[in-house]
C-alpha cells in the first residue's frame, strides 16, 4: 500500500500578506517571486511532489490571478487519467456567501472536495513559508502515535516564541496545551530554552476534522486552526506534536514565514551566499517552478573600469534572458529578463523581471518588483530622505519600488 494515496493535500494560500506590501499590492502573498525565478508557494508545492503526494487543492482568494496563471502554467504537470492532480481552487460559496473566515473555515468550505476521494488523512499546509519536509514522516509519526492529529512544530529560543503559536507537549510528544502568541510560552520538556512554535502543517484523520470543522463552524469563533480547532481538540483527542525533520541537510534548520520586507529581502540576500543556508541546488530534493523560454544570460563588455565599461555580476544570482551589458551587479538577486545597462550599479538587491536598469544608475538595498524601467542615472537607496518621498521605505532603509511604477527622468535623474 502507498500512503500517499490516502492523503488529500489542502494547501492554504488566499492570505494578504499585508505586511508584505506593495509586492502584495497585485498578487497574493504565496505568488510573490522569490529567489530569482521562484514563486513562495513552489517550495510547499515542491515538498508535495517530493513527499509523493498526488492530490493537491490549493485554496486561493484574494487577488488570485496572478497565483492561478502561475499554478496552471507551471504545476499542471500530474496525470488526471491516474486521478492526480494540483489544482487552484477559489472560494465556491457552496454553504454560504461568506469569503473564507478563517484557516479553519477555508478547509470547512472545501469539505466537498473529499466527496468523491473519502481519503483517511487531510494534510493542511501554508502556502507561504519556505523549507523543505517530507509530509511522510509526519504520516509515520501519527500512525506510530495512534494519533488523531499532529501538527509540525519547529523548536525555536523561548525568547522569541510569543510570536508564533506554541505548544506544551508532555514526555511522549502529545499536546497538552496550545497558545497562540502567548505571554509566558511554555518550553519544551527537558529544555527550557527552547519553545515547540507551530509551522502551521496539520495532518488529521479525515473523520475527526470533519467533525471539529462542523461543530465550529456554527459558533462565534476565529474559525481558525491554532486558535481554536487545535485548542478543542487537544480535549478529547489525541494530537501530537512532529519535530520539524529539515530535508534542506544543512547545520541549522531552515523554516521561514517570510511576513515583512527586510526578512524577504534577508532570505533573498542569504541565497548570493558562497554557502547559502537555503540549498537550491541539491538534486535529490528539486525546487520546481514554471519555466519562461528565456535564453541564456549574458554579460557583456570585458573593458575594466579604467578602460571604461564592464558587464559583470558577482556573488549573485541571475537568470536566463538577463543581459548584463556593461553594469555591474553584485551581492544581488536578477529575476529572469532584466537589463543592467552601461556603467549602471546594483548592489544588494532583488531585480524582479522585465525590469531595466538604465545608464549609469546606482542601486543599493533595494527591491524591484517586475516591469519597471529604471531612467539614466537615477540614484535608489544613497538618499533616504529622496527615496522617501518617492517609494516605499522600510525602517531599515530598504527601498521597495511597485511593479509597474512608472518613473521619470526629469524628477529621478542625479544629474
Amino acid at each position: 500500500m502507498n500512503p500517499s494515496h490516502h492523503i488529500f493535500t489542502m494547501i492554504l494560500a488566499g492570505g494578504k500578506g499585508e505586511r508584505l506590501y506593495p509586492l502584495t499590492d497585485q498578487r497574493a502573498k504565496p505568488a510573490v517571486p522569490f529567489g530569482g525565478k521562484y514563486r513562495i508557494i513552489d517550495f510547499t508545492l515542491s515538498n508535495c511532489l517530493n513527499s509523493g503526494l498526488r492530490k493537491v487543492a490549493v485554496l486561493i482568494q484574494y487577488k488570485s490571478h496572478s497565483l492561478d496563471r502561475h499554478i496552471r502554467s507551471g504545476w499542471s504537470i500530474l496525470s488526471g487519467e491516474m486521478g492526480e492532480y494540483i489544482a487552484a481552487i477559489p472560494p465556491q460559496q457552496r454553504i454560504s456567501e461568506d469569503w473564507y473566515r478563517g484557516t479553519a473555515d477555508a478547509v470547512y468550505q472545501n469539505l466537498f472536495l473529499l466527496e468523491g476521494e473519502q481519503p483517511e488523512l487531510l494534510l493542511i499546509l501554508a502556502g507561504d513559508h519556505i523549507y523543505k519536509m517530507n509530509y511522510m514522516e509526519m504520516f509515520r509519526w501519527l500512525i506510530a502515535k495512534s494519533a488523531d492529529a499532529v501538527v509540525g512544530a519547529i523548536d525555536i529560543p523561548i525568547q522569541d516564541a510569543s510570536r508564533f503559536g506554541v505548544m506544551a507537549v508532555d514526555e511522549d510528544f502529545r499536546i497538552v496545551n496550545f497558545e497562540e502568541k502567548p505571554a509566558n510560552p511554555a518550553h519544551i520538556p527537558n529544555d527550557p530554552a527552547h519553545a515547540f512554535a507551530s509551522m502551521g502543517i496539520y495532518l488529521f484523520r479525515t473523520k475527526v476534522i470533519r467533525e471539529h470543522l462542523q461543530s465550529d463552524s456554527g459558533e462565534e469563533t476565529a474559525h481558525d486552526f491554532g486558535k481554536n480547532i487545535i485548542p478543542q481538540m487537544i480535549k478529547n483527542r489525541r494530537v501530537y506534536a512532529f519535530k520539524f525533520q529539515d530535508a534542506n541537510r544543512k547545520a541549522i534548520q531552515y523554516w521561514r514565514d517570510i511576513g515583512t520586507l527586510d526578512a524577504y529581502w534577508e532570505a533573498n540576500m542569504d541565497l548570493v551566499a558562497v554557502d547559502p543556508l537555503f540549498n537550491l541546488y541539491d538534486p535529490n530534493w528539486p525546487i520546481r517552478t514554471y519555466q519562461g523560454q528565456f535564453p541564456p544570460a549574458k554579460f557583456v563588455f570585458a573593458q575594466d573600469y579604467q578602460g571604461g565599461r564592464m558587464g559583470v555580476a558577482l556573488d549573485s544570482v541571475v537568470c536566463g534572458g538577463c543581459i548584463v551589458s556593461g553594469g555591474r551587479v553584485q551581492n544581488s538577486v536578477l529575476s529572469p529578463n532584466v537589463r543592467v545597462q552601461d556603467h549602471a550599479d546594483v548592489r544588494e538587491s532583488i531585480v524582479m523581471e522585465n525590469v531595466v536598469i538604465g545608464e549609469h544608475s546606482r542601486i543599493r538595498r533595494a527591491i524591484i518588483d517586475k516591469d519597471v524601467v529604471i531612467p539614466p542615472r537615477t540614484e535608489i537607496g544613497y538618499n533616504r530622505e529622496a527615496d522617501a518621498h518617492r517609494f516605499t521605505v522600510t525602517d531599515s532603509g530598504l527601498v521597495v519600488i511597485s511593479k509597474g511604477m512608472k518613473l521619470h527622468a526629469s524628477l529621478d535623474s542625479s544629474g
